[in-house]
C-alpha cells in the first residue's frame, strides 16, 4: 500500500507542478534576473504550489488510513498551509518581511502546540531539568531557523529540491531502521515523493522555480518532522539535523557574517557559499555536489548517530566541521564576483 501511495504522490506532483508552471506563465509570475540573481533568463516561479497541494492531500489521506497520528497531521497541514499561503502571496506580490516573519512565528508556535513541548533535556541528553520557557524558546527558534534558511538557500537550480528529497529519504530510512513499528518514517517518505515530482522540472536547467510558497513550506514541514522525532526517538532528531548540514552551515555562516558587516539580512544577495561555487562551476555541478555530500557523507554520519554507535555531539561535529571549512573556502557571506555562469552550461 505504501509503495503504491508513494508512486501516486510522485505522479500527481509531476502533473500539478506542470499545471503550476502553465499558470505561472499565463499569470506572468516570473522571476526576472537582476545583478543579485544567480540565473540569467526569466523563469516562472511559484511552482512549489504543485507539491504543496499534493503533500497536504497525502497527509490527509494517510491520516484517514490510520497511518499518521492526528497531532502530526494537524501540525503539518496547519503550519504548512500558513507558510505556503504567505509565500504564495509573496510570489505574486511582494509581502513585507515583517508580515512573513510574523506568519512564520505563528506557524512555529502551531507546530510546538500540536506536537508538544520538546524536552531540551532529552534532546541534549541531560539528566537535569530544563525550564519550560527555555524548551519553548529553543523549539520555536529551531523551527523558525529551518523555515528561513530554506528560503535563503533556494537560490540556484535544483538545490532546494535535491536537498529536500535526499534529506527526507535519508531521514525516512534512518527512522525506519531505528523505529520501524511506529511509522516515524512514513511522512518523510511521502514528502520526498511529492518534491520528487517538482524536481522533474527544477533540475538544471530549471524550467520553473519553487518560489517562497515551496521553500517556506519545505522548511516548516522538515522542522515539524524533526520536532516530532524528539519525543519518540531523539537520535532521529539529531539525524535530521545532521542531514540538513549543508544548508544549516552555509546559511548560518552567511547570516552571521552579514550581520557582522551590518547588512540587512532580508535584502537580496548572492553571497552564500553555494552561490559563489555556482559562479565558478555552474548550477548543475553544485547541485550534484550537494546530493553527493548528503548521500555519501552526511547520511552515514547520521546513521552512526541514529543507531547509537556515535554520540550526537560527536556526530554533529564530524558532519559540520568539514562543511564549515567548505563554507569558508567558498567565502560564505563574503562579497564575490558579479558575473554569472549561464544556467544552461
Amino acid at each position: 500500500m505504501i509503495g503504491v501511495g508513494v508512486l501516486v504522490v510522485l505522479c500527481s506532483s509531476i502533473v500539478l507542478c506542470a499545471v503550476a508552471r502553465w499558470y505561472a506563465v499565463r499569470a506572468e509570475v516570473v522571476d526576472h534576473p537582476t545583478v543579485r540573481s544567480s540565473h540569467v533568463q526569466p523563469t516562472p516561479r511559484g511552482g512549489g504550489i504543485g507539491f504543496v497541494v499534493v503533500y497536504l492531500l497525502a497527509l490527509l489521506t494517510l491520516y484517514s488510513l490510520d497511518l499518521l497520528e492526528l497531532d502530526l497531521m494537524v501540525a503539518l497541514v496547519g503550519a504548512g498551509t500558513f507558510v505556503a499561503a504567505i509565500g504564495f502571496a509573496d510570489d505574486h506580490r511582494h509581502v513585507p518581511a515583517r508580515y512573513r516573519f510574523l506568519v512564520h512565528v505563528l506557524a512555529a508556535m502551531w507546530v510546538i502546540y500540536w506536537l508538544g513541548m520538546p524536552s531540551a533535556a532529552a534532546v541534549f541528553g541531560s539528566s537535569g531539568s530544563w525550564p519550560m520557557w527555555l524548551s519553548a524558546v529553543l523549539a520555536v527558534l529551531y523551527v523558525l531557523w529551518i523555515i528561513n534558511f530554506y528560503n535563503f538557500m533556494d537560490g540556484i537550480d535544483g538545490i532546494a529540491s535535491v536537498e529536500a528529497v535526499t534529506v527526507a529519504l535519508g531521514a525516512a530510512l534512518l527512522a525506519y531502521l531505528a523505529r520501524p513499528e511506529d511509522g516515524l518514517w512514513i511522512a518523510p517518505l511521502f514528502l520526498a515523493a511529492a518534491v520528487g515530482g517538482f524536481l522533474f522540472f527544477n533540475m538544471p536547467p530549471a524550467s520553473i522555480f519553487m518560489g517562497d510558497v515551496g521553500s517556506g513550506f519545505l522548511g516548516v514541514s522538515i522542522a515539524a518532522l524533526a520536532v516530532d522525532a524528539v519525543s519518540r526517538a531523539p537520535q532521529v532528531f539529531w539525524a535530521w539535523t545532521i542531514l540538513l548540514g549543508v544548508f544549516v552551515v552555509d546559511a548560518t555562516v552567511t547570516l552571521l557574517r552579514r550581520i557582522a558587516r551590518r547588512q540587512r539580512v532580508y535584502d537580496a544577495h548572492r553571497t552564500h557559499a553555494y552561490q559563489h561555487a555556482a559562479l565558478r562551476f555552474g548550477h548543475r555541478a553544485v547541485t550534484l555536489a550537494v546530493a553527493l555530500m548528503n548521500v555519501f557523507w552526511l547520511l552515514p554520519t547520521a546513521w552512526l548517530v541514529s543507531s547509537n554507535r556515535l554520540p550526537a555531539g560527536v556526530g554533529l561535529l564530524a558532519a559540520y566541521v568539514p562543511l564549515l571549512l567548505v563554507a569558508f573556502y567558498f567565502r560564505a557571506g563574503g562579497e564575490g564576483e558579479t558575473r554569472t555562469v549561464p544556467r544552461r552550461s
